[in-house]
């Protein structure tokens, strides 16, 4: 048996992904392949995802962060100290060509954001590996990264790195409708800032945080990821055709 994990399908719209609760702060500069994306929306207010650094080029985030516009910031720990920061504006994203985003599912959640000034590489910044293609590695302890809530009961999100630790559950989600491409984790805390990366115990990104719900109130929350290696064909072959 191969790894994929069925996910439950259905995620509803007021449950995206957007807190760390539970976790702690990470250490400074310690996750540096990770990206605060700010998004000019249609109502020109500003809003914010996660990302990642793939190469000096690309970032990639999740497909329901698409915006008008974004400022990728590299290098952060405290959002408030913006020392060193790299920060590049981009209007070139490219979503899924099969991202699906309704009132009630998310399918194919992955975009990738064109950096038109490279990325310059330090100690603060630096990209982070995917899996291999085809890859039957099975991911299992991981961690989430982001600048999400920190509570259930908080009205902004934390301006510092937090981070928490995850294991990947081996048994299947309930569902009602269910689709591979994703992978699953069951848990009462996490609720990881959308478009950043599951990160496990090799180092590499094997999922990108997309949405989490409750199927039933007491329940744990089912946290979906999208899997990164069902795309590595998707990835490829558009920073190859768009890398200078």
């Amino acid at each position: 048996l191969g790894w994929d994990i069925f996910l439950v399908a259905v995620s509803f719209v007021n449950s995206r992904a957007g807190e760390i609760i539970g976790g702690h702060q990470a250490v400074p500069h310690s996750r540096p392949y990770m990206a605060i994306i700010e998004r000019e929306l249609p109502s020109k207010k500003a809003s914010f995802c996660d990302g990642f650094l793939l190469n000096k080029e690309f970032v990639m985030t999740a497909a329901h962060c698409q915006a008008r516009s974004y400022k990728v910031f590299l290098g952060v720990h405290n959002f408030h100290h913006r020392n060193g920061v790299q920060e590049i504006s981009s209007e070139e994203a490219y979503i899924h060509g099969n991202f699906i985003n309704t009132d009630t599912v998310f399918k194919n959640d992955i975009m990738l954001i064109k950096l038109p000034t490279k990325a310059i590489f330090n100690k603060g910044v630096q990209p982070i590996d995917l899996p291999d293609p085809g890859s039957l590695s099975r991911p299992k302890s991981c961690l989430v990264s982001g600048w999400g809530k920190t509570s259930l009961t908080a009205k902004h999100q934390s301006g510092v790195l937090m981070e928490v630790n995850v294991t990947v559950t081996d048994r299947q989600c309930p569902m009602e409708h269910s689709y591979s491409r994703n992978h699953c984790i069951l848990s009462p805390y996490l609720q990881g800032d959308s478009g950043g990366p599951l990160v496990c115990e090799d180092g590499k990104a094997y999922g990108v945080v997309s949405a989490f719900f409750t199927p039933h109130s007491g329940d744990p929350s089912i946290n979906i990821f999208t899997k990164i290696s069902d795309y590595a064909s998707w990835i490829n072959s558009t920073m190859k055709g768009e890398m200078r």
